[in-house]
């Protein structure tokens, strides 16, 4: 979820949107060019290969009859607007916003311990190592110091402290011939590569690569050679306004910004669109069981200053 001005032959999801508001009559062309006419805000950024199912935007926009119908119909097929709600005038969705919650839908073998002698497909996570998986997601709740977690923060930026209320893997489940299970992060908010690289510690040391006590010593001054997991698989799954419902929600001129009247269609659109191609594109591009080849290169012993496993391309 940006803009990519400019380009015709990369649209993002940003760019459909904002010609589709202009092609449904809702705001005047010149706001396509200067978005900060109409005060446009996305709540959160999504990069690369990152979906998102519950991502909010707020603008300023003339108010048309059936204005959802007459947006979605001027967008492709895989992007819709879900509803829109009428918030008060100083209104910021990504200043306003208490939390974020991601999903990770990656295939079992991705635990599988290095020595195992099934790496694939026919992996089947047990009870005992989904145990393990979520004592280990569990040490992340607080507050830490995430500058290992991504690019160019110190070990004392204020701004790398970031608190963490939940993290757990569900169940396994089967679908497109892949085992896979989904694991649930929701915190304040996230630096760029975070979460792919708090899954990444947790698949190497659960595999066997990496020392459980890799966590505590990441959270430290030192650098920490942390590997980043694929972006397959992140999905944006809702942005959290307590403190504005808890104001404005039942002030009698504002609705609350929930999802619930949203998510019967939310589970649809993710069913139809969000699953397949994560499934498909796994099945197809082999990014989750390519980069677990790469485990063993990190040396996650000694300090990453001088490492270059892991560039910091938006992807």
């Amino acid at each position: 979820m940006q803009r990519n001005v400019g380009s015709t032959q990369f649209k993002t999801i940003e760019d459909e949107l904002v010609q589709a508001l202009v092609m449904s009559g809702c705001i005047p062309e010149n706001h396509a060019e200067d978005m900060k006419k109409m005060s446009f805000q996305r709540c959160a950024r999504t990069d690369k290969g990152v979906s998102a199912a519950g991502q909010v935007v707020s603008l300023k926009i003339w108010l048309l009859d059936d204005i959802v119908e007459k947006i979605n119909k001027n967008l492709p097929s895989h992007i819709r607007v879900i509803g829109l709600k009428r918030v008060t005038g100083r209104f910021n969705s990504k200043n306003s916003c208490d939390a974020r919650t991601y999903s990770y839908t990656l295939p079992t073998f991705a635990f599988s311990h290095k020595d195992h002698e099934k790496q694939d497909e026919n992996f089947r996570l047990s009870k005992e190592t989904l145990d393990r998986v979520n004592e280990l997601l569990a040490l992340y709740k607080g507050t830490h110091n995430f500058h290992n977690f991504t690019s160019q923060k110190g070990p004392s930026d204020p701004s790398a402290k970031r608190y963490i209320m939940e993290m757990h893997c569900e169940s396994p489940f089967k679908q497109g011939g892949l085992e896979l299970a989904v694991i649930k992060v929701k915190g304040q908010s996230f630096m760029m590569h975070q979460i792919r690289k708090m899954i990444g510690l947790v698949i190497a040391i659960v595999k066997g690569y990496a020392p459980p006590t890799i966590m505590e010593r990441s959270w430290g001054e030192e650098k920490v050679d942390i590997p980043k997991a694929p972006g397959l698989g992140l999905v944006l799954e809702r942005v959290h306004f307590e403190k504005y419902n808890r104001r404005f929600g039942n002030d009698g001129f504002h609705e609350s910004l929930d999802w619930t009247e949203e998510e019967e269609k939310i589970e649809a659109f993710t069913k139809e669109y969000i699953n397949p191609t994560i499934i498909q594109t796994e099945l197809e591009e082999k990014s989750m069981f390519n980069w677990l080849s790469t485990l063993s290169i990190h040396d996650y012993d000694a300090t990453a200053l001088n490492q270059n496993l892991d560039n910091d391309e938006v992807t």
